[in-house]
């Protein structure tokens, strides 16, 4: 072990260890839960370390050799070379102030290492920056990265895939229901149409929720004045991110809202919300079309990837459905603790950020990987059962609606009740009441004839 200082005087740190005093009190004082400060937002933050370092050195507030040597170390932390060393829990002070320090002590220790001589990790790596402008910058950026990287395209994917089954379904009828009873025919391919359309509903409004999240706090400092910051570091680190990262992102028009509140995130998460509800409807329609072999629906075949049972040979279950399933689950439980953390700032800061920070990644990514796994191991894979379609299809009662414009709801009505009451088919049950010819019968109950324009 090692002594390391602060303003709080001298604590252990182990001698292996890159960061200092202030990593290891928040390691002492907040040992919670398994859940460490997300690595994308450690990495988000060394980008702003990076560029901060540059800016810095070409404002003459930084000699040049120590801006290049923390601009290097804060390079090296970014592209991941030190995970190891943040280990400090999510569950920490409101403002994401330890973690802060842990990048910046990690980043000082190694451009110390590189520059022979002390580089410190407050006046020198944080210059110009609080942990209340930095942090929710971090934030933001982790948010766009991530979100750019995996969810985009993995929902882009879920998207094409659906319609392309729309298209190979187009041509087989099928009937329809409404609440969960049987209702006049539709085709399969119209019905994953639907699936595909709430789908881009969803991107829509993800796409622009987006937008608002490329608005960065930087330049507010404690509480949004901008306070020991240069008035053009913000700006300058904010271009030089934009650059480097390949995504546009702004200078809040307002930094003390920027601080003190994050609708930007829950509106973002919401729209990730939307898109659970959305794969969840979808998901228990495909799993209901699906059930069986034997004794359920069985309109679907679904791709058989593992054993289902421990006890029952031979069982096979839609897995990747409810593995989806669970997730859009812990989506909405994410959405409920986000909604009331960001309802929790008190004047100039929110104090929730880390909890905040890690549910929006976590769904995030849940939805990333679901959306892959349910795309390449469920979704197109699946098959129609042909047969089986067509005979819940030949059985349903639902067709005489074709005949009421002819003979009127009643009799229509009529007709369908003697069908079900004594286990005939609609048009044996027709004809047993006189109610049409079986020529009449036959031109007028056409189930491709009631598919409507779509």
């Amino acid at each position: 072990m090692r002594t390391e200082s602060d303003s709080f005087g001298p604590i252990e740190v182990p001698d292996a260890a890159r960061w200092g005093a202030q990593t290891a009190r928040s390691l002492k004082f907040f040992a919670i839960g398994e859940q460490r400060m997300p690595t994308l937002v450690v990495r988000a933050l060394a980008w702003i370390k990076w560029a901060g370092a540059t800016v810095n050195g070409e404002l003459g507030l930084l000699p040049s050799d120590t801006a290049a040597a923390i601009n290097a170390a804060a390079l090296r932390v970014a592209l991941g070379e030190f995970d190891g060393e943040f280990p400090l829990s999510v569950f920490q002070t409101g403002s994401g102030t330890q973690s802060n320090m842990n990048v910046n002590e990690v980043i000082a220790s190694l451009a110390s290492e590189a520059l022979g001589q002390k580089v410190h990790p407050n006046d020198a790596v944080n210059l110009g920056q609080s942990s209340n402008d930095v942090f929710p910058s971090a934030m933001h950026i982790a948010v766009v990265l991530a979100s750019k990287a995996t969810l985009v395209p993995a929902l882009a994917e879920l998207i094409s895939a659906m319609q392309a089954k729309a298209q190979s379904f187009a041509s087989i009828i099928k009937i329809g229901r409404t609440h969960l009873q049987d209702a006049t025919p539709i085709t399969l391919g119209q019905e994953f149409s639907g699936y595909g359309a709430q789908l881009e509903f969803c991107q829509r409004h993800l796409i622009h929720a987006l937008v608002d999240v490329h608005a960065l706090a930087l330049g507010g400092t404690a509480v949004g004045t901008g306070l020991n910051t240069h008035p053009q570091f913000a700006e300058r680190v904010i271009l030089r991110l934009s650059e480097k990262l390949g995504s546009p992102f702004v200078q809040s028009d307002n930094l003390f809202a920027a601080m003190a509140g994050h609708e930007a995130l829950v509106s973002f998460h919401s729209s990730l919300k939307l898109l659970a509800i959305a794969l969840t409807k979808i998901a228990g329609d495909i799993r209901l079309m699906g059930s069986g072999p034997r004794a359920g629906l069985a309109e679907l075949a679904l791709p058989e990837n593992e054993p289902g049972s421990s006890i029952m040979p031979g069982k096979v279950n839609p897995t990747q459905i409810e593995a989806l399933t669970m997730v859009c689950a812990q989506v909405f439980g994410h959405d409920a603790a986000i909604c009331f953390a960001a309802s929790q700032g008190q004047f100039e800061l929110n104090v929730y950020k880390p909890l905040i920070v890690l549910d929006v990644l976590d769904s995030v990514r849940l939805l990333s990987d679901a959306m892959h796994s349910f795309t390449q191991h469920c979704l197109q894979g699946i098959t129609a059962n042909e047969p089986r379609i067509a005979e819940l299809l030949g059985r349903s009662l639902m067709l005489v609606t074709a005949l009421a414009p002819h003979i009127g709801y009643a009799r229509a009505a009529k007709i369908a009740k003697h069908a079900h009451q004594n286990q005939l088919s609609l048009r044996g049950a027709a004809l047993d009441l006189a109610e049409v010819t079986a020529e009449q019968f036959d031109a007028w109950v056409v189930p491709s004839q009631m598919l409507g324009a779509a």
